[in-house]
């Protein structure tokens, strides 16, 4: 097909095709001057809980883990993350191969919840949590959460030195999370993403493991979406 495409046999809607272009079901490709009938594959949904120490990349230049390395393999489509985790962030990723979808999902329009659990070395006042959520300015914005809820303590050498927290936010800026928290003087050393809008990570569904949604979750994602059928 390279070749066909290289030698200009092939035609996307009555325009020469060139390497890279990409096509739908809907669009017309002929080779050499004949009409080719192009199937639509269906499209997949899947909810991976994923463990820390993964990229949500194909290509690292330290060759670390992927998180693509566990997705089951596919023909003639492309896993499609929505949103990313970073490396040392743990929990809830939908992969679809829809690219529209997924970039609706996406974008700040949506405005869907994303839920964290957070865990933080030491106590944290109330006023801290204030300022986390009427917003803090940073050097490229403000970050706010549109919730905190106390979790509770973990022990840590006979002291209760962990409290965890339950974040909520609606955006998905790069280390969102992890930069409120630095602003007011605290690490965060555990962080797992528990929700996403009205999806929750289930029980059976281990690290590291994950799960074909259903039709009537799918039917849910894209209403998230805001589009009406998938």
């Amino acid at each position: 097909m390279e070749s066909w495409i290289s030698s200009g046999r092939v035609s996307v809607n009555n325009q020469t095709a060139k390497l890279g272009d990409r096509v739908t079901g809907e669009d017309r490709i002929h080779v050499d001057g004949k009409a080719l009938s192009v199937k639509k594959l269906a499209h997949r949904y899947l909810l991976y809980n994923k463990p820390e120490g993964e990229m949500v990349s194909r290509d690292d230049p330290e060759g670390r883990r992927s998180v693509f390395d566990r997705l089951p393999k596919l023909r003639n489509q492309r896993w499609i993350s929505v949103g990313r985790l970073d490396f040392n962030t743990s929990g809830l990723i939908l992969f679809t191969t829809d690219g529209e979808l997924a970039n609706r999902l996406m974008h700040p329009s949506a405005s869907i919840d994303r839920e964290y659990a957070v865990r933080i070395l030491g106590d944290v006042s109330d006023e801290a949590l204030n300022r986390m959520k009427h917003g803090v300015l940073l050097e490229d914005g403000i970050y706010r959460f549109t919730d905190i809820q106390r979790g509770g303590h973990t022990e840590d050498f006979g002291e209760r030195a962990n409290n965890w927290f339950y974040v909520v936010l609606m955006t998905g800026r790069n280390r969102e999370v992890r930069r409120l928290w630095e602003s007011q003087g605290f690490t965060v050393s555990r962080l797992k993403r528990v929700r996403f809008g009205s999806f929750f990570i289930p029980s059976a569904v281990k690290a590291g493991h994950w799960i074909d949604l259903k039709p009537k979750d799918v039917r849910e994602l894209y209403a998230l979406a805001g589009v009406s059928t998938g």
